[in-house]
């Protein structure tokens, strides 16, 4: 692997992996003598593991490589030492002369880490993790003492993890299954997103517990063949959909619910919590989470309120030294590049609030406003809530809640649990009342250039319009409201 940087003259080389061990068995080549160190066991022969020294102070390790000739130190979790001034100064000291005579300092470490001092002598070389091959013959040596045969699918599905962490994954399934398992290790993937501490698992949603929004499912419905392992037609695998519109529409649940259609997991991707105060921390930790996801595969990532995760990218330099500009240019690359099978779901409240790059084609293949509820779809949410809460709100209520989100009405069958059905909704206080200004102005935009999430009311595009209307409240005043459109026993203003 870096047997080509030797023969250039590189004296110093970062070897970025989580599998140090696996690193010792992969670096050493013919031409140079690799020696090992670390500070507990000294320094010793790469391929015999034979003590050579027992010296474990990193200063005295580093001016040992002084002495010799065509020899290459691979030195475990150095990293750990780079606050010292005398690593730092002993690093500078051996570089020249290290690349006079043949000799290179290899640095293993599973994070970036090089202080400005040094950074400029290190080339950094990505060791890549066990591909699909490596893993099928890890599953047969695994597998022959035990006459089970190893498993292509299973082999694939371990992509991403690590030879340690595929190599107990595979051994669980045995102990549980007696076979190689896909379930098992997905379960121990679902495990190194929790380790990194980047995403959350979230459970997928019931595509029941949607009401309305036809037109999405059937969106998602028709793209998910394109996922579909035994496609043969080469479709074009979509990346990512973004679903805009009101506040208690049901995006986020739209979002949960495209996991469930296609059958995969479902990542909570949280842009606010990967950033830090920390110089180039937010951009790693950005980084790392993408490359997360890659390895885990097949995955729906759900970025809720995306506009304020990317809030501020044009005056980024600014506020925060580029570091939000950064995160949005890497998370905007990856989208387009990646070659996993991931599809990312965003949603929006405020469009005006997302930078005109992040919306363009080519970033989203579809882009999806959700409106108000129809008639028909309320009819959907009232039956849902019902059975989901223990209400009996009647169907023909369903009238006196146009212009209600589905988060309303399922706030009225909650409370009228406790108040009763009249004075719950006399308390409860619609968005298209609050909102109104801004219904209006997202649903202009939405006109040409988003498609509708929603199954329309057999209704003229006139009598859709947020009209106000007076409505009566408990004691019998009088009330100014919002609503779509106007109901026939209102008087309209």
């Amino acid at each position: 692997m870096i047997h080509d940087y030797l023969k250039a003259g590189f004296p110093a080389l970062c070897v970025l992996t989580q599998e140090p061990h696996r690193a010792e068995e992969a670096l050493p080549c013919e031409g140079w003598t690799f020696v090992i160190w670390d500070c507990l066991r000294g320094i010793r022969e790469a391929t015999t593991q034979k003590p050579i020294d027992e010296i474990k102070d990193p200063v005295e390790a580093l001016n040992w490589l002084n002495g010799y000739q065509d020899t290459v130190l691979i030195c475990h979790n150095l990293h750990l030492f780079l606050d010292s001034p005398e690593v730092i100064q002993s690093i500078q000291n051996g570089i020249t002369r290290w690349k006079a005579t043949g000799c290179a300092l290899v640095m293993v470490s599973p994070i970036i880490q090089l202080k400005p001092e040094v950074e400029k002598f290190f080339h950094l070389v990505d060791m890549p993790l066990p591909d699909s091959e490596e893993l099928y013959t890890l599953q047969n040596d695994l597998g022959k003492p035990l006459n089970i045969k190893p498993n292509r699918k299973a082999a694939r599905a371990a992509k991403g993890l690590t030879a340690f962490e595929s190599e107990t994954a595979f051994a669980l399934s045995l102990i549980q299954k007696g076979y190689f398992s896909t379930r098992v290790i997905s379960e121990a993937k679902s495990q190194m997103i929790r380790k990194s501490g980047l995403m959350e698992f979230w459970e997928p949603a019931d595509i029941a517990d949607v009401g309305g929004l036809n037109n999405f499912k059937a969106f998602i419905e028709n793209r998910s063949q394109a996922f579909n392992p035994d496609n043969n037609t080469n479709l074009p695998q979509i990346k990512g959909i973004l679903l805009v519109g009101i506040p208690g529409t049901g995006k986020s649940l739209a979002s949960k619910a495209t996991a469930s259609i296609l059958g995969w997991p479902l990542i909570r991707l949280d842009i606010g919590s990967l950033k830090n105060s920390l110089v180039g921390e937010s951009e790693r930790r950005m980084r790392e989470a993408t490359r997360l996801i890659d390895a885990f595969g097949k995955a729906v990532v759900w970025i809720d309120e995306v506009e304020k995760a990317f809030a501020g990218t044009k005056s980024s330099g600014e506020t925060d030294a580029g570091t939000t500009a950064a995160m949005f240019g890497h998370f905007l690359t990856w989208m387009q590049e990646t070659k996993s099978s991931v599809l990312v779901m965003a949603t929006a409240n405020n469009i005006s609030q997302l930078p005109p790059e992040f919306i363009r084609a080519g970033r989203f293949d579809a882009t999806f406003f959700v409106d108000l509820p129809s008639r028909t779809e309320r009819i959907e949410i009232i039956n849902i809530m019902n059975r989901k809460w223990g209400s009996d709100i009647p169907i023909s209520f369903n009238d006196r809640l146009n212009g209600y989100t589905g988060a309303e009405i399922e706030q009225l069958a909650k409370d009228s649990l406790f108040d009763g059905l009249d004075q719950a909704f006399d308390a409860l206080v619609p968005l298209s009342r609050t909102m109104r200004e801004d219904i209006d102005a997202i649903r202009q935009w939405a006109k040409t250039r988003a498609r509708m999430a929603n199954t329309p009311d057999e209704l003229p595009d006139e009598q859709r319009k947020i009209r106000q209307v007076y409505r009566k409240d408990s004691v019998g005043e009088e009330i100014l409201d919002y609503f779509l459109p106007a109901r026939a026993q209102e008087e309209t203003i």
